[in-house]
């Protein structure tokens, strides 16, 4: 009898045990968020000093003898930190020769360059720079309980050295589309936008693979909370997205999904436009579209991210998922 009651004793305290060691599971980011849609004007200013080209001063570019190459991103001048081109204009002004700290494939180097007088006796780089963006993107979502957004569904990256624009801060601000230029066969269209600079939205502080994200700073009193579909939820066949083709009216759009695919890192969801007014207006998908919510199921389930570029009425997403679980690292 004594040995039964040991027992049972011995199982309860077992019990107790692993109630407190089995963990419990949840998802790593919020269930819910509010869905945007709206289009954004987004400008960021880059962590140091891009080159993004070269110039000739008398027969030679003093930048490209130095070795720079386009795409790297200069982050010192004769070992001061600079962040913006005037920066770099006052360190270089009175020089003949600067010692140049650079990052190229995330690697650090320095470099002289030697500089020259153009006809007007004032000292030259040859070198052609960068240190903003400024463009437009749709509004992906906004987490309920951190406030942060996630907008775009892939990261910003230079026109010319299509290289990844790494970022110091940015804003994201009110846009009003004017018309759009419509998509042809390898020749995306765009939207036209009006900016509204001084009506700021929020604050961007990342720009990743899977999109720009950063804190929201307007009140959301006015929208939507959608639950968020895991990507084993999302199915072929019908959804929508919201996009704005005018003005600042959000409009859905319907739209086909024809493939899943689980091992991309962004290019998760191939779909088509089946939508005649926005086929009648656009001809596919146009630039500025991307991070346009898709919807499924009541559900949202991704972001536009790029256009098929030989056949535009076909677009990619990526998971809607993916980009929560950024705002969570």
């Amino acid at each position: 009898m004594k040995s039964q009651c040991l027992k049972n004793k011995l199982l309860f305290f077992l019990f107790l045990t692993l109630l407190f060691i089995i963990p419990t599971i949840t998802l790593a980011y919020s269930k819910e968020v509010y869905v945007g849609g709206e289009n954004i004007g987004i400008s960021v200013n880059s962590s140091g000093v891009l080159v993004v080209g070269f110039y000739d001063v008398g027969s030679l570019s003093p930048g490209k003898e130095s070795g720079l190459k386009i795409g790297d991103r200069i982050t010192k001048i004769n070992n001061t930190s600079i962040n913006d081109v005037d920066e770099l204009s006052q360190l270089i002004s009175d020089s003949s020769s600067i010692l140049i700290t650079y990052i190229r494939n995330n690697k650090e180097y320095t470099t002289t360059l030697n500089l020259k007088k153009n006809k007007s006796n004032v000292y030259k780089t040859g070198l052609y720079v960068k240190d903003n963006i400024i463009g437009i993107g749709t509004l992906t979502f906004i987490d309920p309980i951190t406030m942060t957004f996630g907008a775009l569904g892939h990261e910003i990256t230079e026109k010319t050295t299509r290289s990844k624009f790494e970022i110091e801060d940015g804003t994201i601000f009110k846009s009003t589309i004017t018309n759009i230029n419509k998509s042809t066969r390898n020749n995306p269209g765009e939207k036209n936008a009006i900016f509204e600079s001084k009506t700021i939205y929020g604050t961007i502080e990342k720009n990743t693979i899977s999109g720009i994200y950063g804190t929201y700073s307007l009140d959301t009193a006015n929208k939507t909370l959608y639950k968020v579909a895991a990507s084993d939820e999302i199915v072929l066949g019908e959804a929508t997205f919201k996009t704005v083709i005018k003005g600042n009216t959000i409009q859905d759009f319907n739209i086909n999904i024809l493939k899943i695919n689980k091992s991309s890192e962004t290019k998760n969801i191939l779909f088509e436009i089946i939508d005649d007014e926005l086929l009648q207006k656009t001809n596919g998908i146009v630039q500025g579209m991307s991070g346009s919510p898709i919807i499924q199921n009541g559900k949202i389930i991704g972001a536009v991210t790029h256009v098929v570029v030989d056949n535009p009425i076909k677009g990619y997403a990526i998971f809607i998922s993916t980009m929560l679980e950024e705002i969570e690292n």
